[in-house]
């Protein structure tokens, strides 16, 4: 039987084996029992203080960290110019959008509340106040709901994202609530859950789409945010370049959320302050009664006038809350409380009283409708006005933009998107990140679409169909969240889900026509990644379990050590590999091919946690593997610690904790001298390659798709500072 020893590498001290036939302490007798009963003692007391420093770094199982009022205010400020610029900005083109003709004042009015009550149930009740409370660890979006779910229900099929966080037993008896037993709704659907790998296959589906769609939402947004702004004027001037305003949208996203938000919130709050005044300028001159429209009826009344042209009509409509979503994928980089009051004391009313400017305005002047917004400016205000616009179109591209850093970075920790560089740029807020591989990825996409499709209607059109997807999306599984893990009673849940559903579904069929005419553009995005998602999840899950069917076990390391065929060279041997748990099986390659070993060899993980920092003297974890000079060591960094270590730093790091976790004397001094000599760092590749017993469509996706994003994402060791002339790379091939 494999050595299960070979689990618990993290630990600081000796993981020599305990019992069984040749063990140093193993023997018949009652003192060997002692001995090894003393041994497995220590060592299970040094792995809950490793485990228990281990969550000390965890955040808090869905406990929003604490603000002071002064601070909320201030994110809710900052929110502005990140959340709230592609939902505030939506009036430039909801009317135009339209393409209503002959209007009446009932039509008008009926357009009006349908909009007011749009923005109040998906926005205001559903999003602000029900959706943002189903956060995992203060982050939003769609990984973030399956990450919350996949904490409170075991999910056993293979096909399923590995749940990563850590927890402790406390936190998660508090959240998961009772033990699973009882006859309720939620303990039957957490049940069926657990038990249908089907469900399990079908909600991982499910997520990784909507996650798609975000991703390809933020290279929607900017593109249709930045035409929509200069529709005021290409009628005036045609020269106005949107490729030049996009790059340099997408070149200043590496100053970082604060940064990004100082320089917009102003714009977004200029923005609101001027639409809030003209819009009662226009109800006070053009129709004062207009805000009768906060009436449902006239809803009611809309329709059965109206019929299919206002069913067509709710593809212009939903464009006035594109952008809500960006509120529950943007939450890791504020707070909750701040977006709830950013919306409620700024944004939702700043909206109503712009449409219903627009609307009094249009009550006179029907025939501006294909250009509502500035047709209702008034004169003296309009380039004022223009200028505004164009630059608050600019701040709304950043909400989707923001949250495609924050989904990626999500994705990474769950090991199902590539390796790409996620630079934390606050050290006050997690959630606060920038990814310039993703960036310039975007940037091409929005260029390209700007490009392709050259006018705004084909764009609007993909825009709307991307988001319905999403907040369909959000609706069920935040269901499933106040259904399992909240408990809420049944009716309440019913209640939620059951009208969101019908109002997002018949948005979705007006929203359907609209796939030929451009709306096929988020689904031909979305299948990018969701093809790089799928490829890598797939890669990895196949790589992990060859990695844990044929990794050594420390007898086997020790027996190979100990041949005669095998040299100990002078110097030490720093080997890199990604695998956390065991000995990786390219070690055995290693030294089976090459025959030689440097006398300490230390076999070296990096990782990175969900925290600040790491504390200097928690950075490096040792142990002992076998009898023979071959150590594990775990390097930690929190987000924010600089690993721009140089070469010598780490091997002098490295070797004081060597000594430090070594009892005895002579090997002390081994250690010292054998440090004096040459040092060589080993870098582990390995290489996926399908066998002939899987499918063609397997085959592909390990022999093609898998390699070439392994190739070309990044290396967990690519921010160390280690020499080149001292590097070698050794590959293996895993046949799966």
């Amino acid at each position: 039987m494999e050595d299960n020893t070979s689990e618990s590498y993290m630990i600081n001290g000796d993981l020599e084996n305990c019992g069984g036939g040749g063990g140093s302490h193993g023997g018949s007798g009652d003192g060997g029992l002692e001995l090894c009963n003393e041994k497995i003692e220590r060592e299970e007391v040094v792995v809950d203080r490793i485990t228990s420093f281990t969550r000390t770094y965890q955040p808090p199982l869905n406990r929003a960290k604490e603000y002071p009022a002064r601070q909320t205010l201030i994110l809710a400020y900052q929110s502005l110019g990140v959340v709230y610029g592609d939902l505030g900005t939506s009036p430039v083109n909801v009317f135009s959008s339209t393409r209503l003709t002959n209007l009446s004042e009932d039509d008008l009015v009926g357009t009006l509340s349908l909009i007011i009550w749009t923005l109040t149930s998906i926005v205001l009740i559903k999003y602000v106040f029900i959706v943002l409370h189903a956060n995992d660890h203060g982050e939003g979006g769609t990984f973030a709901l399956y990450s919350y779910i996949r904490r409170h229900v075991h999910f056993q099929s293979k096909f399923t994202i590995p749940n990563k966080r850590l927890e402790s037993d406390s936190e998660m008896a508090y959240y998961s609530g009772d033990s699973g037993e009882g006859r309720g709704l939620s303990t039957k659907t957490k049940k069926f859950l657990e038990k249908s790998s089907t469900a399990q296959n079908f909600l991982t589906i499910l997520v990784l789409l909507g996650t798609c769609m975000v991703i390809g939402d933020g290279a929607l947004t900017p593109a249709t945010c930045v035409l929509s702004a200069l529709q005021g004027i290409q009628s005036r001037s045609s020269k106005i370049t949107q490729v030049v305003l996009l790059v340099v949208l997408f070149a200043f996203q590496h100053y970082g959320t604060s940064k990004v938000s100082f320089s917009f919130s102003p714009i977004m709050l200029v923005w609101f302050g001027t639409n809030v005044s003209i819009g009662v300028y226009n109800i006070i001159k053009y129709h004062p009664t207009i805000l009768k429209a906060v009436s449902p009826h006239y809803i009611v009344k809309f329709f059965l006038r109206n019929g299919k042209t206002a069913w067509d009509l709710l593809g212009a409509v939903f464009l006035s809350i594109t952008g809500a979503e960006a509120m529950f994928a943007d939450l890791g980089h504020f707070n909750k409380r701040a977006i709830q009051l950013g919306f409620s004391l700024v944004v939702y009313p700043a909206l109503i009283l712009t449409y219903a400017g627009e609307t009094a305005y249009l009550v006179k002047n029907p025939e501006k409708i294909s250009d509502a917004y500035y047709s209702s400016l008034p004169d003296p205000v309009y380039w004022p006005m223009f200028v505004i616009s164009t630059l608050a179109a600019v701040v709304s591209s950043q909400s989707m933009i923001s949250a495609s850093f924050s989904i990626v970075k999500q994705s990474l920790a769950l090991s199902c998107f590539p390796r790409v560089n996620i630079i934390h740029t606050s050290s006050k807020h997690e959630g606060q990140v920038y990814s310039p591989e993703i960036n310039y990825i975007l940037m091409i996409l929005t260029v390209g679409l700007v490009v392709g499709f050259k006018g705004g209607v084909e764009l609007a059109n993909a825009y709307g169909v991307v988001v319905i997807w999403v907040m369909i999306i959000t609706t069920f599984l935040t269901t499933l969240v106040m259904l399992i893990i909240w408990k809420t009673n049944v009716l309440l849940v019913l209640g939620f889900f059951l009208p969101y559903l019908l109002i997002e579904s018949i948005f979705m069929t007006s929203l359907l026509k609209k796939i030929p005419q451009g709306g096929w553009v988020p689904f031909a995005i979305s299948a990018i990644f969701l093809t790089i998602m799928l490829s890598w999840t797939y890669g990895r899950r196949k790589k992990t379990a060859y990695e844990a069917e044929t990794k050594m076990s420390i007898s086997e390391l020790n027996q190979m050590l100990s041949s005669s065929n095998v040299y100990r060279t002078p110097g030490v041997c720093f080997f890199f590999t990604d695998l956390l748990h065991g000995i990786p099986p390219i070690i055995r390659r290693y030294i089976q091919h090459t025959n030689s070993v440097r006398d300490i060899m230390v076999i070296v993980t990096i990782r990175t946690l969900p925290i600040k920092t790491v504390l200097p003297e928690e950075r490096l974890n040792v142990g002992k593997l076998g009898n023979d000079g071959v150590y594990r060591c775990l390097v930690q960094f929190g987000y924010k610690d600089s690993q721009d270590m140089k070469g010598d730093e780490f091997v002098a790091s490295v070797v004081n904790k060597l000594q430090e976790v070594t009892d005895n004397v002579n090997e002390t001094q081994k250690i010292q001298s054998t440090a004096q000599k040459e040092t060589v760092f080993v870098m582990g590749r390995t290489i996926l390659k399908a066998n002939r017993d899987n499918g063609t469509l397997a085959r592909f996706t390990i022999d093609y798709l898998y390699r070439f994003l392994q190739k070309n994402s990044r290396a967990a060791i690519s921010t160390l500072n280690i020499p080149s002339e001292r590097t070698i790379q050794v590959g293996m091939l895993y046949e799966i």
